[in-house]
């Protein structure tokens, strides 16, 4: 992709944010179908999602691999270990698993499913922020998803941070936080973290109020960018390998 281009699809993105998070709290203000909170949540969620599929496109483009990038929305059906069934001491809910294992499983959906011709390659989950709490079910369904797809590389994209640490002064963070690391350490999944707003979220000040609103920074982009053709580079490495 030349750089004009590049350069147009990231004002694109700003533009977009800056819109949305500008006007999200009048609209929420002025809606009688929904709650003011459904409304914000919402928006951002949905903000975050768009402009994760906007990076992941200009990064796919600058590496000239569009052509094997899409997107699906399906969910991943997590089947039950077998090995469980042997630690059931009930012997009617034993009978009654072992009798229903096609029926038994459970549901996962990441916000961002990123396929390279037909293999799923990336999992993004996506988040107007992130405390720590998120961060461990985020964890947990990696783990989860790594037991189906196991080369999957995993991504949490963040507006805001709330992990403590350095995640907020940059975009991929440089140490990260003493709990993240800890709950790390637990889980054998290689989390990327993207922040892409700047300072540490703060409960009472909402960055769609207009005196907490935090501009989305180029260079912010411009690294999350990066982070993604490093990303895509690695799994077409495997594709070819």
């Amino acid at each position: 992709m030349r750089f004009n281009e590049t350069e147009k699809k990231i004002n694109s993105i700003i533009a977009a944010y800056n819109k949305l998070v500008g006007n999200i709290e009048s609209e929420a203000l002025n809606s009688e179908e929904r709650a003011y909170g459904g409304i914000i949540r919402a928006g951002k969620g949905k903000l975050v999602e768009s402009i994760g599929k906007a990076l992941l496109e200009i990064a796919a483009e600058e590496l000239n691999i569009n052509q094997h990038l899409r997107f699906v929305n399906k969910t991943i059906k997590i089947p039950l270990k077998h090995d469980y069934i042997n630690r059931i001491k009930n012997p009617e809910v034993k009978d009654y698993i072992s009798k229903n294992l096609d029926k038994i499983f459970y549901r996962i959906k990441p916000d961002i499913q990123v396929y390279l011709d037909d293999e799923f390659k990336i999992s993004i989950e996506c988040k107007a922020y992130t405390e720590i709490a998120m961060l461990k079910r985020i964890l947990v369904d990696c783990t989860l998803i790594k037991q189906i797809f196991p080369n999957v590389s995993f991504v949490l994209l963040q507006l805001e941070s709330q992990l403590g640490g350095d995640y907020s002064q940059y975009t991929l963070g440089k140490f990260g936080s003493h709990p993240t690391h800890t709950l790390f350490s637990y889980f054998d999944v290689d989390l990327t973290i993207i922040t892409l707003l700047k300072g540490e979220r703060k409960v009472d000040q909402p960055i769609h109020k207009p005196k907490y609103f935090k501009p989305l920074e180029r260079q912010s982009l411009i690294e999350a960018i990066n982070c993604f053709k490093n990303l895509l580079l690695c799994q077409i490495s495997n594709l070819n390998s």
